[in-house]
């Protein structure tokens, strides 16, 4: 029940008789059933990751952990800790000493966030909530206990402004009245306490924006064109490139990119996959660049069919590159010229645009034998 933010020393004096209180040590057999009954439905019917935080002596992990869940329970007090792993020996949790509003589980997630009567203690519990919630797999739930406690001076969190705080996360909140259920507090009660359910909405799956470029060859020089009028690295130098449109794939896309800057009609056995490269512009957010090749003479011409877009075409030796470009797309004909196929160009913010042989150097080859189903 404890969290990073309360006296330690307190709660560590409070562990000996924490479990004094009916509704803490659960040992008489009805308050146990009822909470029993109460936890299993608020958590799933199938064995679940669950994560409680704020544990105490850990009466509430062990319900979950007898209802075949797996629990890894947190306090920030060691006497707390020490009393949750004796009583959890044998179900298979496992105890941790740490903060609840910043539980020490590094990168794992759960199906489950179950905390009782600690939220109400918490300086920013709006951030915490946030916090929490990120904690859940897709699909998972926040179970919290909380109430207000005290007629005259009191205390806790009502359900109204708790509603108010989950409210930014979306989803679904169910509150449940718990005052009214005397088995549960092993008295009569007249406050208020409650269980809130909330179920964040699922993250919206990731995302990115799929480009491709044109590497025309000719002999030993590829043609670039200087980008003007875009709003974006105008007066760059850049392959021939764009966006892919709905329903379109990669080698019908740069067809048809390469028609509309260019004016060559290639065919789709005239392009060679050259490199894929994800990649990410200063202050933007990341895509996936697909680079073709494709020899001069094929298709026609290249003319500049987009002046709008495009000030001029130019050819340059592929050993000789000139400065004055777009640096992700100088990096994918690097990596190309260095027989690299996977590369990461991911800038930070504050990156120039501007390739800077000076600057950082935001290029990362993946190899290979990396990518399963490459056979190398």
């Amino acid at each position: 029940m404890s969290t990073g933010t309360d006296d330690r020393d307190f709660w560590d004096a409070e562990a000996e008789r924490f479990d004094d209180e009916p509704d803490h040590g659960l040992r008489d057999p009805r308050v146990r059933d009822a909470w029993a009954i109460r936890l299993r439905s608020w958590l799933p019917d199938t064995p679940s990751d669950v994560l409680d935080l704020g544990c105490g002596t850990g009466s509430l992990a062990l319900l979950a952990a007898e209802s075949g869940h797996r629990v890894t329970a947190v306090d920030s007090s060691t006497k707390m800790a020490a009393r949750a792993r004796e009583k959890l020996t044998g179900t298979g949790a496992r105890v941790l000493v740490g903060d609840a509003a910043r539980p020490p589980v590094g990168a794992d997630r759960f199906d489950v966030v179950l905390v009782r009567h600690v939220l109400w203690m918490l300086p920013d519990p709006a951030a915490v909530l946030r916090h929490w919630a990120a904690l859940l797999r897709p699909g998972g739930r926040l179970v919290l206990v909380e109430g207000r406690w005290g007629a005259i001076s009191p205390v806790g969190i009502t359900a109204a402004a708790l509603a108010d705080l989950a409210a930014p996360l979306g989803g679904r909140l169910l509150v449940e009245q718990l005052g009214h259920d005397a088995a549960l507090w092993g008295r009569e009660v007249d406050d208020e306490r409650y269980a809130a359910v909330l179920t964040p909405p699922a993250p919206a799956r990731h995302r990115e924006i799929v480009d491709v470029h044109l590497l025309l060859l000719r002999d030993d020089e590829i043609l670039l064109a200087r980008r003007s009028g875009t709003g974006y690295a105008d007066g760059l130098l850049h392959a021939p490139s764009g966006h892919l449109e709905d329903g379109e794939d990669v080698r019908s896309g740069m067809i048809r990119e390469a028609r509309e800057e260019i004016g060559i009609e290639l065919s789709p056995d005239e392009l060679s996959v050259a490199l894929v490269m994800q990649h990410r512009a200063p202050n933007g957010s990341a895509r996936i660049g697909w680079f073709f090749t494709a020899r001069h003479g094929s298709g026609g011409e290249p003319v500049n069919r987009e002046p709008d877009k495009c000030s001029e075409l130019g050819w340059y030796r592929l050993d000789a590159l000139p400065d004055d470009m777009v640096a992700y797309c100088r990096a994918g004909i690097d990596a190309y010229r260095d027989g690299e196929s996977f590369l990461l160009h991911l800038h930070r913010d504050g990156d120039p645009i501007a390739y800077d042989p000076a600057g950082p150097g935001r290029a990362v080859p993946l190899s290979r034998s990396a990518v399963p189903g490459s056979g190398t």
